[in-house]
């Protein structure tokens, strides 16, 4: 398993406390992986407001599930219903919005699950701070 400590998340946001620990998982996202018949990975939809991110993305997640497979899409507009409903559309909102659905998709990552994400994500440095956070290896 690797090591993501200091990389995207880590150098964004200074944590506000010095008390809390990461704690590893007895059940592994390659056993996860193992139940599932699958590795997982993260897939980035990209592009303009209405582009077809959304549909693609869907498009792709409904394909894989006929296929076996654990699948989840997270999709701009839903998250800002929620995760993110406290940003707006400044330069430094849409690069927290990215950040912040790094973070859940790497969450999903270690269930095993292949996580979607179709984001405008518009600043190249934070669609690579994604990638830095995941791993080449995991986005595609």
């Amino acid at each position: 398993m690797k090591d993501n400590s200091m990389k995207y998340s880590d150098m964004h946001i200074q944590h506000k406390s010095d008390n809390t620990v990461w704690h590893n998982a007895m059940v592994t996202r390659e056993l996860r992986e193992e139940l599932n018949g699958h590795k997982s990975a993260a897939l980035w939809f990209t592009g303009l407001p209405g582009a077809g991110k959304s549909t693609l993305a869907h498009a792709v997640e409904e394909r894989l599930y006929y296929l076996g497979c654990r699948t989840f899409v997270f999709d701009g507009d839903n998250v800002r219903h929620g995760l993110c409903s406290d940003l707006g559309f400044s330069q430094e909102d849409r690069s927290e919005n990215i950040r912040r659905i790094a973070e859940m998709v790497k969450l999903y990552l270690e269930t095993g699950v292949i996580a979607m994400a179709a984001f405008v994500s518009p600043y190249r440095k934070d669609r690579q701070g994604a990638r830095d956070l995941l791993g080449d290896h995991d986005f595609i």
